[in-house]
């Protein structure tokens, strides 16, 4: 893989984790979206690109970091599913406040992305 390739790649996992964000966000603000791909990790644009490249001898899968990013992934989703759930049981404002602890796992996650890009360029 080119340097530039590497680049185009990590930008795209960059942007399936921003629109996972934003349609979690507009699911919470009321504006409906299809839910499983926020509830399971394995449906959502960013869990397939993991199951491609980080686990399963995926060209990442030897960087510790892949299993510590794999794992920040589906605690992302857990938490999307517990304010997910608070939102339809009426708990609509705890629910939009919740989104302040994940956007901590949300910028865990993407220095483990910047981490890793980092490391492969090197090795490159």
């Amino acid at each position: 893989m080119t340097l530039e390739e590497l680049k185009r790649d990590f930008e795209s996992a960059h942007i399936k984790h921003v629109h996972f964000k934003s349609k979690l966000r507009s699911f919470l603000f009321g504006r409906g979206t299809a839910e499983g791909p926020l509830r399971d990790p394995e449906l959502c644009s960013l869990g397939l690109w993991i199951a491609d490249r980080m686990r399963n001898g995926g060209p990442y899968s030897h960087l510790p970091e892949a299993r510590q990013f794999d794992r920040q992934h589906v605690l992302i989703h857990h938490e999307a599913n517990r304010l997910m759930d608070m939102h339809q049981a009426g708990q609509v404002e705890q629910a939009v406040a919740g989104f302040g602890p994940l956007q901590v796992i949300a910028d865990e996650m993407v220095v483990l992305l910047q981490t890793m890009e980092e490391k492969l360029r090197r090795e490159a």
